[in-house]
């Protein structure tokens, strides 16, 4: 029964995986409870800065923040957010497969590119790839905070504010319901009108600028930016959750249908074990 010592052995090992991955599902689920609950209260505040800086910027035309403008630099930059642990499917896969196909278009252009990496999974690729990572930012936890995503994109808002990038990329996932989450590459900078999204139609506001304009809109576009960094890292982490739950459900599944595979062949093994010796005690009988 030496095959069927070894089967046993097969068995009780997936059994075990099959207890950790269950447990992975269960802590999964918790937290991705609250980090939708995280996500969810982010997107007031950034749906309203954003209509904010839409009316601003139609309200205040003779002055032009260094976001609005377009750099003929031959660098752009790329914000890559992943998560900092894996098991959570093809989610950082997608994301970046979507970021090496823009890396080739940006090369056949004859252009460069600097990447800010947050998350461990895309400082680990953007490394692999050779792609020159100006700063990082990883060990997030399960809340993001501001002030911690603030200095390593600074780099990449200042070398653009400077005109040293021609254009700056974020790139995460954002979540669309548990089962499902969908990658995204957009541009951060330049700032245009097909970026701001206002809820007041064509008419303007004329507004009392305190101390000036220039200080009030710098200070927003600022908080602008910022508050889509944090946006996109909160989606980031609401993703990782519901794809690390659906992913580890589905191995607990799988596990459970190599088990029962297993015990079946073990079954068989058995009854042929037990038919073989009952035929070498009938033959020996009635040799006898």
């Amino acid at each position: 029964m030496a095959a069927g010592k070894e089967i046993r052995g097969k068995i009780k090992s997936v059994e075990n995986t099959k207890k950790i991955t269950k447990a992975m599902e269960m802590v999964a689920a918790s937290k991705m409870r609250k980090a939708q609950e995280r996500m969810r209260h982010a997107r007031p505040y950034a749906d309203k800065v954003r209509n904010i800086a839409a009316n601003l910027g139609k309200a205040n035309p003779e002055y032009t923040h260094p976001f609005m403008n377009v750099n003929d630099a031959k660098t752009a930059g790329f914000i890559v957010v992943t998560t900092d642990k894996g098991l959570c499917g093809g989610m950082n896969t997608n994301v970046l497969r979507m970021v090496t196909t823009k890396l080739r278009e940006m090369q056949s252009a004859g252009m460069d590119a600097n990447a800010v990496a947050i998350g461990n999974k895309g400082l680990g690729f953007l490394n692999r790839i050779g792609a020159k990572v100006v700063s990082h930012v990883t060990q997030l936890g399960d809340t993001p905070h501001l002030d911690k995503l603030i200095g390593p994109v600074k780099v990449l808002l200042d070398a653009y504010a400077e005109g040293k990038v021609s254009a700056v990329y974020l790139s995460y996932t954002k979540f669309i319901n548990t089962m499902r989450q969908e990658p995204v590459l957009e541009q951060l900078l330049p700032l245009t009108a097909d970026n701001f999204k206002s809820d007041e139609g064509q008419h303007g506001w004329d507004y009392i600028y305190e101390p000036d304009a220039q200080t009030v809109i710098d200070e927003l576009l600022l908080r602008y930016v910022e508050a889509l960094v944090y946006q996109a890292v909160a989606e980031n982490m609401a993703s990782e959750q519901s794809a690390r739950m659906v992913a580890m459900k589905a191995a607990t599944d799988n596990a459970g249908n190599v088990i029962a595979e297993l015990k079946l062949v073990y079954n068989k093994t058995r009854q042929a074990a037990i038919t073989k010796e009952l035929s070498e005690i009938v033959a020996g009988a009635a040799a006898v």
